[in-house]
């Protein structure tokens, strides 16, 4: 795209969200109709876009306030590339810091947990290297790390974001039960840790124990195996850890540090 392309849509989106259309070639009356159509549709747009990444936030808030937020995001935040599918990554600090929001103070970590989600359904594919595994018996663990899959995703909270999710993912009398245990523990509140992986191509949570979120986060951070092993603590189970990395395809590989040589 050149120079000029992007100046032509930089100037119409500032011209959608309200700003005065600069650099547009045409004003007047037939100039203001055709933005004003551009603009229901870009909300339109923005809504269907939010409701896709955001299913669970958009399941707490209902249809009609969740519509009402998702215009207000794209005036606040609107997207700067064409994909909508790609917006949305300041949405759950927007919804924090909204002073309407206060009935829902759990709303933030589960927007962070839909688009966590979202995103990796939006990840490249890759699978695990198990020729990588044997450095796992030969190589010093210092020189070593683990790498998760694209996308893999560690979202941390004080609510039982996971539940809060599962909840809204049933019907009927199962429904039912999730919410009634629901409400006691967002009355504690009940925090809950997750890790956000693929099956295929669909997203799948993974409720992590206070220790596994604590080792995820030392892996995904790129810590070398011997520190990250440390670290953790003495009640950490890699082995365990690893049968089910490997299972649930949490695992991409087992790499070597930069400071390493290939042996």
């Amino acid at each position: 795209m050149d120079d000029q392309e992007v100046r032509r849509q930089q100037a119409l989106i500032a011209a959608i969200g309200g700003a005065p259309p600069i650099g547009l070639r045409e004003t007047g009356a037939r100039a203001a109709r055709g933005l004003e159509a551009y603009r229901a549709h870009a909300e339109a747009s923005a809504e269907r876009a939010l409701r896709a990444a955001l299913p669970t936030v958009q399941a707490l808030l209902g249809d009609e306030l969740f519509a009402r937020l998702a215009r207000e995001f794209w005036h606040a935040q609107p997207p700067l590339r064409g994909d909508l599918g790609e917006w949305g990554d300041g949405v759950a600090a927007w919804l924090q810091a909204h002073p309407g929001l206060t009935p829902w103070p759990y709303l933030a970590d589960c927007a962070r947990l839909d688009l966590a989600c979202h995103r990796i359904e939006r990840a490249a594919d890759a699978a695990l290297d198990a020729a990588s595994l044997s450095r796992l018996e030969s190589a010093d663990p210092a020189q070593l790390r683990l790498v998760l899959m694209p996308g893999a995703a560690l979202v941390r909270s004080r609510w039982p974001i996971v539940a809060i999710r599962q909840a809204h993912q049933l019907t009927g009398d199962d429904a039912e039960r999730a919410f009634d245990e629901l409400r006691g523990a967002i009355a504690l509140p009940q925090g809950e840790d997750a890790l956000v992986a693929r099956d295929g191509w669909r997203a799948v949570v993974h409720a992590l124990s206070p220790s596994e979120a604590a080792w995820t986060e030392l892996v995904l951070g790129d810590t070398d195996l011997a520190t990250a092993l440390e670290r953790v603590g003495p009640g950490f189970d890699f082995a365990h850890w690893l049968q089910r990395a490997i299972r649930h395809q949490w695992l991409s590989a087992v790499a070597r540090t930069s400071s390493s040589r290939e042996a």
